[in-house]
């Protein structure tokens, strides 16, 4: 399920070191894609919103974890679209042209042709898509219009400490690896992630998966079941399969006898 994207792809490059928690990259990309504001409410935490939305592609995760030097060490983690190589959220979407990869290699969104399936939701194993009032799917494009034009994503452009780099994904590997960081998470996994991050602490401690996997059902779609309604035989068995994978199965609860 790979895709043909070449090494030349573009990325971003995420230095949680050089993070300090100023959130100035989720007003940049709120301003710039015209996101709406979000109703929230103190939850005992800095990180607000509490997590990814419809309206809100990038967030700042604050993590706090113990420190021998001082009583609470706080760690800032970008979260967004990783932009896979190999992206389950496209080989599941059965929607032609809804989810598609871009020149430099993001993996962008129309919105007009999200038939709101959801699928996309359960292939992603970072569980990024995010659904509006509209029952459509929106997440970060890694801002393909101002890539289009030679243009800097917003969020790299705002980040005012360098923690959110933007380049040709090959260099800012080398860069990273020069520098000495002790693991370039997405280097390799699902053919090379369009996000990466420099760590010089475990990445368990961000609370990153170790070794994220497309999901089987996916691949099992991918391989039977999508092939066959494209071609019009099977059609009932795959809409049977993409209900089951996106909603799971439902049993009507027997109404009990009044006694």
């Amino acid at each position: 399920m790979a895709n043909d994207t070449t090494n030349k792809r573009k990325a971003i490059l995420v230095t949680p070191e050089n993070c300090i928690g100023c959130r100035a990259c989720q007003v940049a990309c709120k301003s710039w894609n015209q996101l709406d504001a979000i109703k929230t409410k103190n939850t005992g935490t800095y990180q607000n919103p509490p997590d990814l939305d419809a309206d809100a592609f990038n967030i700042i995760k604050f993590i706090e974890v113990p420190s021998q030097m001082d009583p609470m060490r706080w760690l800032f983690l970008s979260r967004r679209c990783m932009h896979c190589g190999d992206a389950g959220c496209m080989t599941i979407c059965p929607s032609p042209g809804a989810l598609f990869r871009t020149p430099e290699g993001a993996v962008a969104f129309d919105h007009k042709k999200c038939i709101g399936c959801k699928l996309c939701s359960s292939a992603c194993p970072f569980d990024v898509p995010r659904y509006g009032e509209d029952g459509k799917m929106s997440k970060c494009n890694l801002c393909a219009d101002r890539m289009a034009a030679s243009m800097t994503p917003s969020c790299v452009k705002t980040c005012p400490t360098g923690a959110l780099k933007f380049g040709n994904r090959d260099e800012l590997i080398s860069a990273a690896q020069k520098e000495g960081f002790k693991t370039i998470y997405g280097e390799k996994d699902l053919d090379g992630l369009g996000t990466i991050f420099a760590f010089k602490d475990e990445p368990k401690l961000y609370g990153m998966l170790e070794n994220p996997s497309i999901p089987t059902s996916v691949i099992f779609w991918h391989t039977y079941l999508k092939p066959l309604s494209l071609i019009g035989l099977g059609g009932v068995v795959a809409a049977a399969a993409i209900h089951y994978l996106a909603i799971g199965p439902h049993k009507e609860e027997e109404e009990k006898e009044e006694v």
